[in-house]
């Protein structure tokens, strides 16, 4: 596959689970010279670490300073490492030492919950715009609740709050050692160095996502602020930043949930059934780099089937800059240069890529320069379309009809909520999905961190990325600021998220949650806002109903029977459209029923597992019963209009048992030979009319 892969750290898991290394048993050094940031394991005795850096013992002397981390610039051989992290204690600001950190008993756990450790996250965040040095600040940060405050007051005095807790988490899980569902607002701070060597560039604060509105202050000024729980933003604290001394970094936020009309996704303040308990606070990883004055600050890129390739690097002093860009093949071979302007579209073209697809995930490396400033990318070429086939609107992958067919993916933890364990727990679940056969993950009204998306362009799973709904409430209708907020984000969600090479449609609006009902009609106006941004996808207006013919799918969601493309339905869905495609956005959602020791053991969930789709007494009914559903779904691949669906499930979550895995990823549900040979199934029937097979 060409790139660098993180997915090569985490061992080929098959069906069956794997073990899962503490990352309390090791540390990360980040080696400044390697764009890949080699990790070494470094063992603790006393106040001196031991660091094993090929096969050279480096001493590194800790000290304990009032509650920081100190980061020490080491030169060694030539290589500057960044940060060195050591063990410190701390005092409240109320004058004890802040309540030790601890994983809270979460109602379920998995196999990987008391194996976190204290430095969680340790891979950079963004691999599509990656520097060679930068300094993670996840780890233990302290905690204090701020009631219902809406408006931030003055920074607490100091950096060591009343508890510790582990950056990034949700306050509402176990990870995050503080499990409080009942508060909407608090501090969270730490205090770090900025290394010496970084003076005279600018020092740039990144946060990856905080739900949901966050307040700023570095050395108890602000700095930034920020709306919206899904999306970076990024806070520039060179003038703030006390060169030689600690900083004080202390963060407001404040989450209203689904008290407010926001988007939230299945976010819920009182859990109920298929809405599920809410994340606060820092629940992506915070970290900082160096940059040039005029740095990039978001690269767009496409590369198509036919070798065209076109990037704007767009610059943060939005002026012109000349930019160079370097494509390298999956053998390490520069194969084409550009150049071009920032702020500008420029194209170019390579000979006859290989072409990235479910089946040849093929991807390929990207340097890009501007002035001084140098960032790491990639991308894989692949064209995503629709056209007729056989007298039937398809959609096209590289010009042929795909079947796509995968999983509803909520990307919810028993442990972390929003949050996964760890790299390893997240691509748990899509190596499941790939092992039987699935080609795509429908991400659900939520937005995952951007190693997601890099592993599923590895792993060759296309992604139906879902625009996280504002509540489902219709007595609660959008107000025309609401809905402009809504559209804001959803420009975000697209523009920060349309070079990964696996995203080929965007879903606006899901079973018309938060969508106004009378015309205009707000996803007519949607769709062409998406369009505009990025016109290489398709996109799918309204999955499930309320449909008024916009976008590329008539998208039907019927339990437990699919209605894909066939000249029946039900409502509220739509009857099949023929000048759009056929699909079917929701069925399956079989349930089984596990004993206690597998379920989220909250009595609310409990008591309202029957209102699962079907249950089954056992997996042998289970699994009966899934054949027949896929049965019934390739007769209509064979007869009719259908182009794909979405099964739900990929887990359980909460009180619904519907999942391939239960909820703590202990047990997988499908007869994995039986559900392998139904999917090949639908993707032979798919050829039969015209389509690519797998």
């Amino acid at each position: 596959m060409g790139a660098m892969s993180e997915l090569d750290r985490v061992a080929p898991p098959g069906l069956v689970r794997r073990g899962s290394r503490s990352s309390a048993e090791r540390k990360t050094l980040y080696i400044a010279h390697d764009p890949h940031w080699k990790k070494f394991r470094r063992r603790t005795f006393g106040r001196r670490d031991i660091c094993l850096v090929a096969g050279v013992v480096v001493v590194v002397a800790c000290f304990t300073i009032a509650r920081m981390h100190l980061s020490r610039q080491l030169l060694w051989g030539g290589l500057a490492i960044f940060p060195i992290l050591c063990p410190a204690s701390a005092q409240a600001s109320n004058g004890s030492s802040p309540v030790p950190y601890k994983v809270q008993k979460p109602p379920l756990d998995t196999d990987w919950t008391y194996k976190v450790g204290t430095d969680p996250w340790p891979e950079h965040p963004r691999p599509q715009l990656r520097r060679d040095v930068w300094q993670n600040l996840n780890g233990i940060w302290t905690y204090q609740s701020a009631g219902n405050a809406r408006v931030p007051p003055d920074p607490p005095q100091s950096a060591a709050l009343s508890r510790e807790i582990l950056i990034p988490s949700c306050i509402e899980s176990g990870l995050s050692g503080i499990q409080d569902l009942n508060s909407p607002s608090m501090w969270l701070a730490r205090t770090f160095k900025v290394p010496d060597a970084w003076k005279g560039q600018s020092v740039l604060l990144n946060f990856e996502a905080v739900d949901y509105e966050t307040t700023v202050f570095l050395n108890d000024v602000k700095v930034g602020h920020n709306v919206g729980g899904y999306f970076r933003f990024t806070v520039d604290i060179t003038n703030n930043v006390k060169w030689g001394q600690d900083n004080k970094l202390s963060v407001f936020v404040y989450d209203p949930s689904d008290t407010e009309v926001i988007p939230i996704g299945k976010q819920a303040r009182n859990p109920s059934h298929i809405f599920y308990r809410s994340c606060s606070g820092i629940w992506q990883t915070v970290w900082l780099e160096k940059t040039p004055a005029n740095h990039i600050t978001q690269l767009d890129v496409t590369a198509g089937m036919d070798g065209a390739v076109t990037v704007t690097a767009h610059s943060s002093g939005n002026q012109s800059a000349e930019v160079k860009v370097s494509v390298v093949d999956p053998d390490g071979k520069v194969i084409a240069t550009q150049s071009g302007t920032s702020n500008k579209g420029f194209g170019f073209k390579v000979d006859s890529p290989k072409l990235w697809s479910p089946s040849t995930p093929v991807l390929y490396n990207l340097t890009v320069s501007m002035g001084d400033d140098e960032v790491h990318s990639y991308t894989g070429f692949r064209t995503i379309s629709t056209g007729i086939v056989k007298g039937v609107q398809r959609p096209l992958l590289n010009g042929e009809f795909v079947f796509i067919f995968g999983t509803l993916d909520q990307g919810y933890w028993p442990d972390g909520l929003y949050t996964p364990p760890n790299y390893e727990a997240m691509v748990y679940d899509l190596k499941m999905l790939k092992s039987l056969g699935f080609n795509m993950v429908r991400k659900h009204i939520k937005v995952e961190p951007d190693l997601f998306y890099r592993a599923c362009d590895e792993l060759g799973l296309l992604v139906i990325q879902d625009m996280p709904s504002m509540p489902a409430d219709s007595n609660r209708p959008p107000n025309a600021d609401q809905q402009a907020e809504f559209q804001r984000q959803l420009e975000i969600l697209i523009n920060e998220h349309k070079s990964y090479t696996s995203v080929v449609i965007w879903v606006i609006y899901n079973e018309g949650w938060g969508q106004l009902r009378g015309p205009p009609y707000p996803e007519e106006k949607l769709t062409q806002v998406v369009r505009a941004i990025d016109p290489s996808r398709l996109i799918d207006s309204v999955t499930g109903w309320n449909d008024h013919g916009f976008g590329d799918f008539l998208d039907n969601h019927h339990y437990a029977n699919p209605q894909c493309g066939t000249p029946f339905y039900s409502i509220l869905s739509s009857p099949y459209d023929p000048k759009r495609i056929g699909f079917q956005g929701e069925f399956g959602g079989i349930g089984h029923t596990v004993a206690i020791e597998h379920l989220w053991n909250v009595q609310q969930a409990i008591d309202q597992i029957n209102q699962t789709y079907e249950i089954n007494a056992d997996l042998a009914s289970y699994n009966y019963r899934a054949s027949v559903i896929f049965r019934e779904f390739r007769e209509q691949v064979e007869r009719y209009a259908c182009s794909g669906g979405v099964w739900t499930q990929t887990t359980d979550v909460e009180g619904e048992v519907n999942g391939l895995y239960t909820y703590d990823r202990r047990i997988l549900r499908p007869a994995t030979d039986q559900w392998k040979s139904d999917i090949q199934g639908l993707y032979k029937a798919a050829a039969g009319r015209g389509g690519a097979g797998t």
